[in-house]
This record gives C-alpha cells, structure tokens and sequence, in this order.
C-alpha cells in the first residue's frame, strides 16, 4: 500500500496520521479569555523539541467552521498559556474541557475545576493535575491551515512525591500519565505504566557482539 497524502482530503489525511503516529503526550493548555476567565482545552499534537531553552510545540487546530479556537485566540494575544498533565486520575475533567462550548465559555467555570496561580505567567495551573508547565510563546507558524505554536518552557511545577530532588528526575511511573491514539469518535487512550527498556549500546560494544552473530 502506498498513498499520496496530498491527494486525500484533510480528514483522511487527520485520521490516518493520527492513528499512526502514536501514542501522542496530551497538553491540557489554560490561557486567559479577553475577559479575564480561564479557558481549559487539550491537545495531543504537542511535543518537547529541546532542553536549551527548554522548547514545546502546540499544533491547534481550528474549528469545524474554519474560525481559531479560544486558546489560540488566547495564546496569541497574550503570549502566555500553561500545560497541564493529564493522568489516569484527571482524564474524566480533561475530556470534559474537549467539549464544543460556544466561543470565549470558560470551561473553568462551567465545569467548577479549582485553579492555583502561576509563578510568572497570568493563566492560573489546574490544581487537578500533578504537574504544570509555564511558557511563553516565541514564534508561531502558520502553514496552510495548521496553526504551530513554539514556546519556552519557564517554571515546572509538580507535587512533591513525583519527583525525586537528588537525582533531579520525575517519578514517571507513579503518575500515571496517559497519552493519545487514534483521533475522533473511535480514538482512545493508552497508559504509561506497562512499559519495557532496551539498553543502548557503544560502537566497540556493538563491534565485540557482532563478532559472535553468525554470518547470514
């Protein structure tokens, strides 16, 4: 099988790569709506893409009509959003912010979701969620109808017994952390904790063992 993914329409094009490229983490952004109230929304086209600076990506979608959502409406105007982590124990909230209310709604407030403030950006951290990241936007790109948003990552919030200080590592295991499959009315999602390692190997380490691999 092979396809031309500029001759299928855009919806094909969505479901076929969001049930192959998988699983995807999921950023539960909170902005601020022209009147103050918080706006929640997830989105699983997000992904780290450096560490100096600490760099994050957000691709967000339109809506159904074509117009930009609330968060990008948001973000772009005020530079500043914040990414919640979506775990086991919050997902029920996080698909109730995917709801289609009207524009400028405050999923927030219609859904009564606790808020705490944010160290240097205005959007509040959802209490709800184990850990938070402060950014700031840098650049977004606008190519055809994607809408790419690259932010610096500025403050890390997590709850104390998820992080291990001495070693300066995220007790991933513990938080059951869940990420996105297939996309629509027949996508889900998966957890972290079944989970299994490969030890990375060196070039002279590679170069001992294939001298006992059999010749094919």
């Amino acid at each position: 099988m092979q396809l031309t993914l500029s001759e299928l329409t855009a919806a094909k094009r969505y479901g076929i790569l969001s049930s192959l490229v998988l699983p995807r983490p999921i950023a539960w952004v909170t902005t601020l709506n022209e009147d103050g109230s918080v706006n929640a929304a997830p989105f699983s086209y997000f992904q780290i893409m450096g560490e100096n600076p600490p760099l994050v990506v957000l691709g967000i979608g339109r809506r159904p009509d074509g117009s930009a959502k609330d968060s990008f409406r948001n973000l772009r105007r005020t530079h500043e959003f914040v990414i919640n982590i979506v775990t086991e124990s919050n997902a029920d909230a996080m698909n109730l912010c995917a709801t289609d209310f009207p524009p400028g709604t405050s999923e927030v407030t219609a859904l009564g979701l606790a808020t705490e403030p944010s160290a240097v950006v205005k959007p509040p951290r959802l209490s709800v969620a184990p850990a938070q990241l402060e950014a700031r936007e840098l650049q977004t790109l606008l190519i055809g109808e994607n809408q790419v948003v690259m932010g610096e990552l500025l403050v890390l919030h997590i709850r104390d017994e998820f992080f291990d200080n001495d070693k300066m590592r995220v007790h991933t295991e513990k938080m059951g952390i869940i990420g996105r499959l297939q996309g629509g009315l027949e996508g889900g999602y998966t957890r972290t904790q079944d989970r299994f390692h490969l030890q990375r190997q060196t070039h002279a380490e590679w170069l001992e063992k294939s001298k006992e691999r059999p010749a094919i």
